[in-house]
């Protein structure tokens, strides 16, 4: 039976940098490289484990339904936890993943002597990067606190890789936010990207690959949440959600889906009183200039109606403010889940300005029915259309 080989290669330095790659081997298709490559400075942090490999081409795998040999050292644990991603992601998509047997050379729980209890946190520079760091680093997570020391910012994600002059930049911003909480920023690259999969359903297995490499250095992975609980649809899915995120763990690195509880205008709360935050917060992947708000497109417009649903103005990170007119043109109708909530938030606060009347109209105009259900593939009354209607009936 064809097979997806994943032969681990040895790392290779390179003048200041590390690299860490595996062979992928695809039936019918050319052997490809997958890499992650970080500053030799932290070549310390890495793992000799192939867990990030394994996690990466798990969506690869189910999608063609292909089993898996990995010619290299996987935890069990790790293992054990992606038969229930598969079944639960094989639940949620039938039509395009199925469950499949992942074997291994060796298996082996990677080895804890000596290593420090220390948490390192996805971090792009966005809002909810940005609150997991402040939270945890301010210790405001009750006893869920986890001893963060660190953020990891990846180029080949938002930021292409052929655009390295834009994440230079972006990431010298995310220094100065991540260093006034007194917690560093570790760079890192991968081609995960070229592999052409679903991004909607993999960059949850993208950044959970990233960080369980530098599990010689950590024991902890925050992925920060995208979507408070009250908003997640399950029966829908999302690449990263509080659900397969866990799974995607091994004993000894637990992945932590953080944030659930809080919606954006909650996060933003919480952490406007940050000023390196408000200056370098960055949102944006559509403009030309990656490592800046571009101010017009629809993740900007987001960000700059959630301040001003919290009254707070516009921020430093943004030069310009959006029109009504511009706030129109990128509302979309799959963009009710977010949209809605701003509008209740925005008439719970009594606030009638203009742009309040554009996002009524959106709502009201693009209302779920049976007749007219949002998700296609789903019948009136699936958990999704359900929510919606929930918050455009709240306001």
């Amino acid at each position: 039976m064809p097979q997806i080989h994943i032969w681990q290669e040895q790392t290779v330095k390179i003048n200041d940098s590390i690299t860490v790659s595996a062979t992928i081997e695809i039936p019918n298709q050319e052997r490809n490289s997958l890499w992650y490559r970080v500053q030799a400075e932290h070549s310390s942090l890495l793992t000799q484990s192939c867990d990030s490999f394994v996690v990466a081409m798990i969506f690869l795998a189910m999608s063609q339904g292909t089993d898996v040999l990995v010619h290299g050292e996987v935890s069990p644990s790790l293992l054990q936890n992606l038969e229930e991603f598969q079944a639960v992601w094989s639940c949620w998509r039938p039509k395009h993943y199925q469950q499949v047997e992942i074997t291994v050379d060796i298996e082996r729980e990677h080895s804890v002597v000596n290593r420090p209890k220390r948490a390192i946190s996805a971090f792009s520079g966005g809002l909810d990067s940005c609150f997991t760091a402040f939270r945890h680093s301010r210790g405001k997570c009750g006893r869920s606190q986890r001893p963060l020391e660190a953020g990891l910012m990846v180029h080949g994600f938002d930021i292409p890789l052929f655009e390295q002059e834009s994440f230079d930049r972006a990431v010298q911003k995310s220094k100065l936010t991540l260093a006034s909480l007194g917690l560093e920023l570790i760079p890192m690259a991968t081609n995960f990207r070229d592999f052409k999969q679903n991004w909607e359903d993999t960059h949850g297995i993208a950044v959970a690959s990233c960080l369980m490499l530098l599990q010689g250095g950590y024991s902890i992975g925050l992925i920060p949440s995208s979507d408070p609980y009250h908003a997640v649809d399950l029966s829908w899915g999302w690449g990263s959600n509080p659900l397969t995120d866990p799974l995607l763990s091994s004993s000894t690195f637990p992945i932590i889906h953080d944030g659930g509880a809080f919606s954006r205008p909650a996060k933003l709360m919480q952490i406007v009183e940050w000023t390196e935050t408000l200056q370098n917060l960055r949102v944006c992947w559509e403009g030309e200039q990656k490592d800046r708000n571009c101010g017009y497109c629809e993740k900007c417009v987001q960000a700059i109606l959630t301040f001003r649903v919290l009254k707070l103005g516009l921020p430093p990170c943004f030069e310009n403010d959006v029109t009504d007119q511009e706030i129109a043109r990128v509302l979309k109708r799959n963009l009710l889940i977010e949209y809605a909530p701003i509008l209740a938030f925005a008439k719970d606060r009594s606030i009638s300005d203009s742009w309040v009347t554009v996002l009524e109209e959106f709502v009201n105009t693009n209302a779920v029915t049976e007749e007219n259900p949002l998700c296609a593939s789903h019948a009136y009354r699936c958990l999704r259309c359900t929510r919606i209607n929930s918050l455009i009936n709240s306001t």
